[in-house]
C-alpha cells in the first residue's frame, strides 16, 4: 500500500526528479508540492498527510526550503538536494533543529570543472562567435574575423579552491596556466599563490574563475572594483552562483570593453538572463547546465537514494552531510 511507504515531500522539483521517481516509486510516497499552488499545509491536507508524518524533503533551488517550511514539519529529519550548494536551504534552521542536509558534495565537481574550462576556451578562442560568423558568411576570409588568444601560460585566479576549484586548477595546469586562488583560508596542501584579497587576485590575473558557494559574505564578491582590477584583457568565468558577481556591473563592463569577455553558466536572477548579453560576441552563455548529463543524473539519483535509505533505516549516512 502506498500509504504505508515513507512520505517524501518534493519541492522544486529537481532536474533529476522524473528519473528518480521512476526508479524509486516503490520505496516512497511522493508528495509533489511543486505541482500545487496551495500553501504547504493545505497541500498536505489534500494528500491526507499530517505534517508530522513528513520526515524527508527532496528539493532544488527552484523552491527554497525556508525556516517556515522547516518549522511546519515537526518530524523533519533530512533535506536532500540534487545540487552541490545549499544556499536555497535555511541551513541555520536545520542545524538548530538537528536536521541533516545532504548535498551532492563532490559528485558533480569534475563535470562542473570541465564546463568551466570549456567556457574559458570558448571565450578565448571565440569558438561560438566564430561559429556564428562562419554560418552567416557564404565566403569569408579567415583574417576578417577577430583573433582569439591562447590559453597556455595565462594567470588564472580561482575564487574558491574547494572541490570544484581544485578540479579546475588540475585541468588548467595541463595547459601550463599559472594558478592562484582566493578562499576563506589558505590551503597548506597546495603550492598555488594565495591572495586574501580578491582585488589583489584580480590585479595579478588574466582570468578569474568563480567556484565558491553563495553566502552573505560572497555575494557580489566580484564587483566593479574587482572587474576594473582584472582589466581590459581580463576574462571572467562563473560556474558557481550568479549572485557571486554584480551582474549589472558585469554587463556594463562587458559592453564598455572594461573587461575582455565572460563565460557564464549561472545568472543572478535565473531563469532570467540580461538581454544585453545576447548580442555580445565576447560572452558565452550556458543555461546552468554544467552538470546536466545523463551520467550525472544517474549518479545524483543514486546518491540521494543511498542517503534516504540510510536515514529511513536509522543508519549513518554513507556520504557526510552538511550539519
Amino acid at each position: 500500500m502506498d500509504s504505508e511507504l515513507p512520505a517524501l515531500l518534493v519541492l522544486g522539483p529537481p532536474m533529476v526528479f522524473n528519473l528518480f521517481q521512476s526508479h524509486y516509486s516503490h520505496k516512497y510516497r511522493f508528495l509533489n508540492a511543486f505541482s500545487s499552488h496551495l500553501p504547504l499545509p493545505q497541500f498536505l491536507q489534500t494528500q491526507q498527510t499530517h505534517p508530522s508524518s513528513v520526515r524527508a524533503i527532496l528539493c532544488s533551488p527552484r523552491q527554497p526550503v525556508t525556516a517556515d517550511v522547516i518549522r511546519s514539519l515537526p518530524s523533519l529529519g533530512i533535506v536532500a538536494t540534487t545540487t552541490v550548494g545549499a544556499d536555497h536551504i535555511d541551513t541555520a534552521e536545520c542545524r538548530r533543529r538537528g536536521i541533516q542536509v545532504v548535498t551532492l558534495g563532490s559528485q558533480f565537481a569534475p563535470d562542473v570543472a570541465d564546463m568551466a574550462v570549456a567556457l574559458l576556451i570558448d571565450v578565448m578562442f571565440k569558438i561560438s562567435a566564430g561559429d556564428r560568423f562562419a554560418k552567416k558568411s557564404i565566403h569569408f576570409k579567415p583574417w576578417s574575423f577577430p583573433s582569439g588568444s591562447k590559453l597556455g601560460g595565462k594567470r588564472v585566479g580561482i575564487i574558491g579552491l574547494g572541490r570544484i576549484g581544485g578540479e579546475v586548477a588540475k585541468r588548467l595546469e595541463a595547459f601550463d596556466c599559472i594558478i592562484m586562488y582566493h578562499s576563506r583560508n589558505k590551503n597548506p596542501s597546495v603550492s598555488y599563490t594565495f591572495y586574501s584579497n580578491v582585488v589583489d587576485l584580480a590585479s595579478n590575473s588574466d582570468v578569474l574563475v568563480l567556484c565558491c558557494p553563495l553566502t552573505e559574505q560572497t555575494k557580489y564578491i566580484v564587483n566593479k572594483e574587482v572587474m576594473l582590477a582584472l582589466g581590459k584583457d581580463g576574462i571572467i568565468v562563473n560556474v558557481g552562483r550568479g549572485a557571486l558577481i554584480d551582474e549589472k556591473e558585469l554587463v556594463q563592463c562587458l559592453m564598455k570593453g572594461e573587461i575582455r569577455g565572460a563565460g557564464l553558466d549561472v545568472f543572478e536572477n535565473e531563469p532570467n538572463v540580461p538581454e544585453e548579453l545576447f548580442a555580445l560576441d565576447n560572452v558565452v552563455l550556458s543555461p546552468h547546465a554544467a552538470a546536466y548529463t545523463l551520467d550525472c543524473f544517474m549518479d545524483a539519483c543514486e546518491h540521494v537514494a543511498k542517503s534516504l535509505d540510510a536515514f529511513f533505516s536509522s543508519k549513518p549516512l554513507i556520504i557526510s552531510p552538511i550539519t
